[in-house]
């Protein structure tokens, strides 16, 4: 990947920050769902656990007095203090986000807990008063245990919740890691040591062999082979020159070199990389928004049940056990689980991805896999190498050498960085052939190049332009050409065939494998791309790609995307600009070794290796996240939608009724299935050792 997005459309990350303060980072808001105001959760959770063992130690379990609990004249009212302390202190975060949500009025996750231990806490009271200042003993002694343990269940549980999410942050944290402390600046030709984080774009440094890239930079003298496999994934050396790019954290190899610095801080590649991440755990998904839906509903359900239940145990029985029945519902009805059900699996998958240069900058669409019915796909850079080599240069004037076309070729390619442009320059200085002097360069959107040479107009085209312009050509020699899965361009002199090239490129190893995995999941694999029809037959008849598209410009990939939309949910797997548009459109747009900011901004997906190999692990992926939240809303909101009835009393008549104990261990239990299913989430382990 040579760019990331630019500085102005990131956040600023700035990654010269002390990467192991975690805790100030825990101050961070959790987002729609969670803990508005929640302050340093990690101390909160601290200081609620101590102010809870006291409790667990004088207080019995719903009235079943425990072998370590120490009771005394007093203790009811201390801990009632005690209580009263952690109910305002280790709540406040709940009754911050129920506020939230009930200005919306939409009451979910936050409005259910506040609920729920704000009962608790009002019938602990009141049955501490009515048993020693009025000697009225109510069914239940009290739900201090409760109360204490349901708040700290809940700060542990947003805890790990935390923990999770910074996993993937983590995960590019480490990449920040790889900075090194300083960096050998250049100044007045000498070499001064300075810290990486004083670095500005436009320092020139050295980097020595065997070290650490500083910071994003160009090249301006010597040469090497760097190591980016812990950057971008990829293991291979990757050979750099002058004004060639290098990534800050990747290993310098023999050589040594002095680099112009290009990014550094908010505006170098890792923080950048960070930034992606961070926005995709901030983004909301679908079924997130379910959850929230889910338990807006249990809300309304469990208010509904537990004046139901009050009411008619108040009939058919009292007070105390009326006010118990209602208490033990809305306790028992505190969706923790449920609230944790789909950003722990989130937060554990962003971080497989963030570790693997696999960044997910649209949660959803790792959510809208399962629907998917069309992979449409880009050949050059997707399926092959993009590597061209030159097969086959050829002159129709026998006044001009195949040099003199090759020539001419290069002049006009000499200023693009297109991959059919790189063959013919290789081509060129393999032959010793200087490239013509070609003035006014210019491009022909989607057809190719003109310029001028010795005062005539010089082009290089595809077939499709010369037959667009009705320029005659061999057709028989071009599909021979082509047939062989060769790209074919031709030369004119003023409006005249002078000569033509032909290039081939190599399939990409995992090409194939994607096609095959696309076809197991029943997504039909369509090629999109600019090149000829034979050469896009013959690559596709290779991988057993049944439907393709030729000789398009970006507007027709877009279009054919729209048009494939009406069948069904589109993937788009695109490398550049060209593919922007079509990778905007689709519902699920993956910008495969994108070189380009709009890649990037247009996709969804986005792969730092250009590898078809990660669209299948990104698939695999997707839907193993998929079934994990499935797993995770069925255990919180089934927990639920059992217990809530069950404690009303609605087994009464058959002489069963639900323990606000029981009750209580049961949702602590769904808490924790929840938090372990969403950690058992991995893919493949080839995956996992490749970052």
């Amino acid at each position: 990947m040579d760019k990331m997005p630019k500085d102005h459309e990131m956040s600023g990350m700035d990654m010269s920050m002390d990467h192991h303060n975690m805790d100030d980072q825990m101050d961070m808001p959790m987002g729609d769902h969670g803990m508005m105001h929640m302050g340093n959760l990690r101390r909160k959770f601290w200081i609620s656990l101590v102010l809870t063992l006291p409790i667990i130690v004088m207080t019995p379990m719903m009235g079943l007095k425990l072998p370590f609990q120490v009771t005394f004249w007093g203790s009811d009212w201390l801990v009632a203090i005690i209580g009263t302390i952690l109910f305002i202190y280790g709540g406040s975060p709940f009754f911050s986000g129920a506020k939230a949500e009930l200005k919306e009025r939409k009451p979910a996750m936050m409005s259910l807990i506040a609920m729920g231990i704000s009962v608790a806490y009002i019938y602990s009271i009141y049955a501490v008063i009515a048993n020693d200042l009025f000697h009225v003993r109510p069914m239940v002694t009290n739900f201090f245990w409760e109360l204490a343990t349901l708040i700290v269940i809940m700060l542990l549980g947003h805890r790990i919740e935390m923990n999770a999410v910074m996993n993937a942050g983590s995960a590019v944290d480490s990449l920040a890691k790889l900075l090194p402390d300083v960096a050998h600046k250049v100044v007045d030709g000498q070499l001064q040591d300075v810290k990486v984080a004083d670095l500005v774009e436009g320092d020139q440094v050295s980097v020595r062999a065997g070290e650490q890239i500083p910071a994003d930079g160009v090249l301006i003298k010597g040469s090497t082979s760097v190591n980016e496999a812990m950057v971008t994934g990829e293991s291979k050396q990757v050979t750099k020159q002058a004004d060639d790019s290098v990534i800050g954290g990747a290993i310098n190899g023999d050589g040594t070199f002095e680099m112009r610095v290009t990014g550094t801080g908010a505006s170098g590649y890792l923080a950048q990389v960070a930034n992606l991440v961070t926005n995709a755990q901030q983004s909301k998904s679908q079924q997130e928004n379910m959850a929230d839906r889910v338990a807006g509903t249990l809300f309304y359900a469990a208010l509904s049940v537990a004046i139901v239940a009050f009411v008619t145990w108040l009939v058919v029985g009292n007070l105390p056990l009326a006010l118990s029945v209602a208490v033990t519902v809305l306790v028992i009805a505190c969706p923790h689980a449920l609230g944790l059900a789909i950003p722990l699996v989130v937060a554990r998958s962003t971080s497989i991805a963030a570790r693997n240069g696999l960044l997910i900058r649209n949660r959803d669409a790792l959510e809208r896999v399962k629907t998917l019915k069309f992979a449409l796909m880009d050949k050059t850079g997707t399926l092959t190498e993009g590597d061209f080599k030159v097969n086959a240069v050829g002159s129709y004037d026998d006044q001009r050498s195949e040099d003199q076309v090759l020539a001419l070729l290069a002049g006009l390619e000499s200023g693009s960085s297109h991959p059919l442009a790189v063959g013919i320059l290789r081509a060129a200085k393999a032959q010793n052939v200087t490239p013509a002097t070609i003035n006014d360069v210019t491009q022909i959107t989607g057809a190719g190049l003109s310029g001028t040479w010795q005062g005539q107009s010089i082009q290089l085209v595809s077939a499709a332009y010369l037959t667009k312009q009705q320029i005659t050509f061999d057709q028989q020699q071009f599909d021979s050409l082509a047939s062989a899965g060769n790209s074919v361009s031709y030369l004119t002199i003023n409006g005249q065939l002078a000569g033509y090239v032909a290039q081939g490129d190599e399939l990409k190893p995992a090409a194939q494998e994607l096609i095959a995995t696309l076809k197991q999941q029943n997504i039909t694999p369509v090629m999109l791309t600019g090149d000829n029809q034979q050469t896009a037959a013959k690559v596709a008849a290779q991988l057993g790609i049944e439907e393709l598209h030729a000789q398009l410009l970006p507007e027709d990939k877009e279009k054919y995307v729209r048009e494939y939309q009406q069948r069904g949910a589109v993937m788009m797997i695109g490398d550049g600009v060209n593919d922007a548009p079509s990778l905007a459109r689709a519902e699920v747009g993956i910008a495969i070794g994108s070189g380009t900011d709009v890649a990037i901004d247009s996709a969804d997906v986005v792969l730092v290796r250009s590898d078809p190999h990660d669209v299948v692990e990104f698939l695999e992926l997707a839907r193993k996240t998929t079934g994990k939240m499935t797993q995770n809303l069925w255990w919180g909101a089934g927990y639920n939608i059992l217990a809530i009835p069950l404690a009303a009393g609605i087994l009464a008549p058959l002489g069963f009724m639900l323990d606000p104990m029981v009750g209580a261990i049961l949702m602590s239990l769904s808490t924790v299935i929840v938090a372990i299913n969403a950690m058992t989430l991995n893919i493949k382990q080839p995956m996992e050792n490749q970052a």
